[in-house]
This record gives structure tokens, sequence and C-alpha cells, in this order.
């Protein structure tokens, strides 16, 4: 079943902005982990941004402060992305966690994969 839907993806020149929304198929996002992530050919997937729905925290890849920026309501989570470079071309997904996970795995979403949802990703491309 698609849970989860991304959008917002394109093609941006380098130092442009983005924003990404991943949005909820019949359901919402309370007291879920919703986590950013993406994947370039070639290379590992990364995680970028997570937010928990239940309390507002949100968490970061420290590569990633103070460009990124991930936000919520109750069907769909925000990643805004500013100052785009080359290097952040990629596949970006966001993938979903139930409200069974602890605290202990919250707070580091920003650096797992074990989500229980993941969309199929939207397409990034930053030209210079």
């Amino acid at each position: 079943e698609e849970r989860l839907v991304e959008s917002g993806g394109g093609l941006v020149q380098a130092g442009g902005s983005l924003r990404l929304s991943c949005t909820a198929s019949g359901f919402s996002f309370d007291d879920w982990t919703v986590g950013w992530f993406r994947q370039a050919p070639g290379k590992e997937r990364e995680g970028l941004a997570c937010i928990s729905t239940y309390d507002g925290n949100v968490y970061y890849t420290d590569s990633v402060k103070g460009r990124a920026t991930i936000s919520s309501d109750r069907r769909t989570v925000y990643l805004q992305m500013n100052s785009l470079k080359p290097e952040d071309t990629a596949v970006y997904s966001c993938a979903a966690e139930s409200s069974d996970s602890d605290y202990a795995w919250t707070s580091r979403c920003h650096t797992k994969f074990d989500y229980d949802y993941w969309g199929r990703g939207t397409q990034v491309t930053v030209s210079s």
C-alpha cells in the first residue's frame, strides 16, 4: 500500500531553494516520526532530517544544518532546502515510523533506516 507520497522535486540552479512535501495517504502523522533521506547514484542513502510529530522535536544531520528545515502538519511533512549545491542532486525520500518506537530510536531518527513506510522518492537536480 502506498502510504507516503513525495512532491516538490525538480531542477534548480545552484544557490536556489526547494520545498519538498511528504503527504500521508489514509492516515495522519499524529504521534509518528517522519524523516527525509536522499540517495545519489552510486552512493549510500543519507539521512538528512527527521521530526517527531508527537512533541515537535527535530533532528538534523550536521551536513545540512543551516540549510535545511523540517516541519509538519497533520498530513504533510516538509523539507525546506536552501543554498542548494550540485552535490545535493539525489532522489529524496521520506519515511515514517509508528509511535511504538521509543525515545532512544526517535532521538536518532536522522541516522536510522528501519522506518515502517517509505515513499517512492522525488528527484532533485541542482545545476551549476
